[in-house]
């Protein structure tokens, strides 16, 4: 097995190396933590930069696949690989890993060993629910990922951390249970259908699409159970109670983590699970979804425009935000489907950033309400500037990454229900609203004097901002190389969902053919009949 032929193996590892090396680390070596938790995941994120030139922009199959033995007796394979979806999702996580460490140096105080070991832990579940293509698998890094989150909040958030953290698990927990079920329902199910077990989620995915065609109630409840579960880690209106909470509590980091990979858990269950397995029942249900994605954007919005704290407002506007990812994704075309995807590294981006904004000012003044700062802009006009481009890359302005994703968004919606991308526009308008009255209550007008005397941003930094700067200004006048490569991967994910879209209107020859693979690869798991024990499959992309 060659190494560059499992890349994102390797990238999805070394994060929980780095975290058994900080294991053995003395608890009085603070800068040992610091330094070799950024170490590793800087080494990450370099490590997983390949993987952009190396993916093969021209198929949707799974790429770098790994697949061999682990539990034979419940049908359990360790399968790994990725498409452009996840790509473009890991390469986020990779991004913003080495930034939480650096941001973290100067607002942790206590117990830094353990604080750097959770992140490291918790990067480790990110990215391994990315690459996994086993369900007992996906599950098991799902699960995971509430561990570290947990106690982030519980010993280093605010003075109400202990509610936060209690009401993030018991939420989360809740909608796992449901995702649980579901999974359960297919993996009894397939056996009874076929004799034999398979945990891959191609297998998956043919059995419930196979047997869901059958039954429609079967389907229904399927896509009800998935719904629920990814509802709430997104999360959707109503689901959404327990964010404010939790990021308000967060430390700076965990908020961070939380906004800009966490919450695209949801999103990304979305597009693996619900879709897929589900498409008819999504298909009848697609109203109802986009009307609580629709109630979501505004809702979030004009909460957000009330509120007097920065980090409280800022975590409204994940709510709105993450609604219009949810519309894009439940219009079911094309369009959709790429602008929500698009939105969700966006919402990463631009959102991670104004957590750390507010993370900076906070660790100088330890308020964040908006009416204790003013006139900032003249005495921190890095700050400021940094402040005002993420601030434009959140409501979207053109040449900024957030406009190619709502534009994208809005497109698709028009495309399925026309009257709810019109809503949408209203939301969109009011994220303008409370994003350009936060930055004028904050950097202009008197100087609070208390204010004075702040210090501007320092170089690290600056330096961990830079990244975040240049994949906004990138993404917005460049979004070509990004577009590419979910391309194939969202035609596919269309053709399965819902095929009548194109034929509404004609074929290239590309997606006649994209549609016949998919077709075939649908078909395949359920006619293979299972596995043969102990022999691994190994592919990788097109770069190689």
């Amino acid at each position: 097995m060659s190494p560059w032929q499992n890349l994102p193996l390797w990238v999805t590892v070394l994060p929980l190396l780095g975290a058994l090396f900080l294991l053995f680390v003395p608890k009085e070596s603070r800068r040992t933590f610091e330094l070799g938790a950024l170490a590793f995941t800087v080494a990450d994120f370099l490590l997983s930069i390949p993987l952009w030139f190396q993916y093969d922009r021209t198929s949707a199959a799974v790429q770098w696949a790994y697949s061999c033995e682990w539990i034979p007796s419940i049908g359990v394979r360790f399968s790994v690989g990725m498409d452009g979806i996840s790509l473009v999702l890991l390469l986020l996580t990779t991004l913003l890993g080495f930034i939480v460490v650096w941001c973290s140096f100067t607002s942790i105080l206590e117990r830094h060993k353990e604080y750097y070991i959770w992140l490291l832990v918790m990067q480790f579940s990110m990215l391994g629910v990315f690459i996994t293509q086993d369900m007992f698998q996906f599950y098991l890094f799902w699960e995971l990922m509430l561990v570290p989150m947990y106690f982030l909040i519980a010993i280093w958030g605010g003075p109400q951390k202990l509610y936060a953290a209690i009401k993030l698990f018991l939420y989360t927990l809740a909608g796992s249970v449901l995702m649980l079920v579901a999974i359960l329902a297919i993996y009894f199910l397939q056996f009874k259908t076929t004799g034999h077990y398979d945990m891959s989620i191609a297998s998956f995915q043919a059995m419930a699409a196979t047997v869901g065609a059958q039954s429609h109630t079967f389907q229904t409840l399927l896509a009800v159970a998935f719904f629920l579960g990814f509802a709430i880690k997104v999360p959707m209106f109503p689901f959404h109670t327990w964010l404010p909470d939790a990021h308000v509590e967060a430390p700076t980091a965990g908020s961070v983590v939380l906004a800009g990979v966490l919450l695209k858990m949801g999103t990304y269950g979305f597009l693996r699970f619900l879709l897929p397995i589900a498409p008819d029942a999504t298909k009848e249900l697609m109203p109802w979804f986009m009307t609580l994605a629709i109630i979501g954007v505004i809702y979030g919005a004009l909460v957000a425009m009330i509120q007097k704290d920065m980090k409280k407002l800022v975590a409204y506007s994940s709510v709105s935000h993450l609604g219009l990812c949810m519309l894009g994704i439940f219009a079911l075309n094309p369009n959709g489907i790429t602008g929500g995807i698009l939105q969700m590294l966006n919402h990463g981006i631009s959102t991670s950033a104004l957590f750390l904004i507010v993370g900076i000012v906070y660790e100088r003044r330890h308020t964040r309400l908006i009416a204790e700062y003013g006139g900032l802009s003249k005495t921190m006009p890095i700050y400021a500037t940094v402040f005002l481009v993420m601030t434009m890359s959140s409501i979207g302005l053109p040449g900024l990454n957030g406009f190619i994703g709502e534009f994208a968004i809005l497109q698709g919606a028009f495309q399925a229900a026309p009257w709810i991308a019109v809503v949408a526009t209203t939301g969109i308008i009011l994220g303008a609203a409370y994003m350009l009255w936060l930055y004028q209550r904050a950097m202009f007008g008197p100087i609070n004097e208390t204010n004075a005397k702040m210090a501007d941003l320092n170089l690290r930094e600056i330096a961990y901002f830079v990244p975040l700067l240049i994949a906004a200004f990138w993404i917005g006048l460049y979004p070509k190389p990004l577009l590419a490569i979910l391309d194939k991967p969202v035609e596919k994910l269309v053709m399965q969902v819902n095929p009548s879209f194109y034929k509404q209107q004609p074929l290239t020859a590309a997606q006649r053919e994209a549609a016949k693979r998919g077709m075939a690869a649908m078909a395949a798991p359920a006619q293979a009949g299972g596995h043969a024990e102990g022999h691994a499959e190994t592919s990788h992309g097109g770069g190689e």
